[in-house]
């Protein structure tokens, strides 16, 4: 901590200091760093057995050589020059870099706009509440999840925490995202159903009459699916009753 406070308040004199100790180290430094390089060193907090924090791109092989590791050499293809494509069974992933390898991207597709348009809304909100580095976003009719960085500062440990968090993404779907829109509109229903003294039995019924009245839910659903969906969302009104106030 100390170590750090010093980095943060070094000015004048003390980065001066700094800059010396930075020659002394000369030896150490290959011949031909570039200044970039140099300057990156002098500008990173030092660690606490006193080096410091280097900074480098994340390079093409190096992206290649992750995604072999997490996926096997056999799913990942280089369709075109800073492309790669990840070919599972349960999904495919996307690495794009940019062309002057300053900026990278890794996609994975979740759900069809239209899946998702109900969604819209809870799907914002867990871009700024839940998904972390990760982002939910549209292109060309398909709900992504999305990571991007510049691939200057970004470390091989840090792209493996953000395929495994865009995996996460792909594999709940919008389950999170229908769940929180269940909530949402029977909140809604039990304070309208409150307000009007209706108890929860009376509440219940009426549930049912919306859904099968096409208010709640899609018709095109299958009469299965449909009574399944109605009798999750009676088992949340259930117990979301005592929690709503009127």
């Amino acid at each position: 901590m100390a170590c750090l406070t010093k980095w943060r308040t070094c000015r004048g004199n003390a980065l001066r200091r700094e800059i010396l100790k930075l020659e002394e180290r000369k030896p150490l430094l290959k011949q031909g760093t570039s200044i970039t390089y140099l300057r990156c060193i002098l500008l990173s907090p030092p660690t606490a057995a006193g080096g410091f924090f280097f900074s480098r791109t994340m390079k093409a092989q190096e992206i290649a050589e992750k995604l072999a590791e997490l996926f096997g050499s056999t799913a990942v293809q280089m369709t075109e020059p800073g492309v790669w494509q990840v070919e599972m069974p349960q999904f495919r992933l996307l690495v794009l870099l940019s062309q002057d390898q300053s900026w990278l991207r890794i996609l994975i597709p979740i759900a069809p706009a239209g899946e998702a348009q109900p969604f819209f809304e809870q799907l914002l909100e867990a871009n700024f509440d839940d998904t972390q580095e990760t982002r939910y976003a549209l292109n060309q009719n398909v709900l992504w999840g999305v990571f991007q960085h510049n691939s200057e500062s970004l470390e091989p440990e840090d792209f493996s925490a953000a395929v495994a968090r865009l995996l996460s993404l792909r594999q709940q779907g919008l389950t999170s995202s229908f769940d929180q829109l269940v909530d949402t509109r029977i909140r809604q229903i039990i304070q309208v159903a409150k307000q009007q003294g209706q108890s929860l039995e009376a509440t219940l019924q009426t549930l049912d009459r919306f859904y099968r009245e096409g208010l709640m839910g899609e018709l095109e659903q299958g009469a299965e699916s449909r009574q399944q969906t109605l009798a999750a969302w009676q088992r949340r009104l259930e117990t979301l009753w005592q929690e709503v106030e009127p």
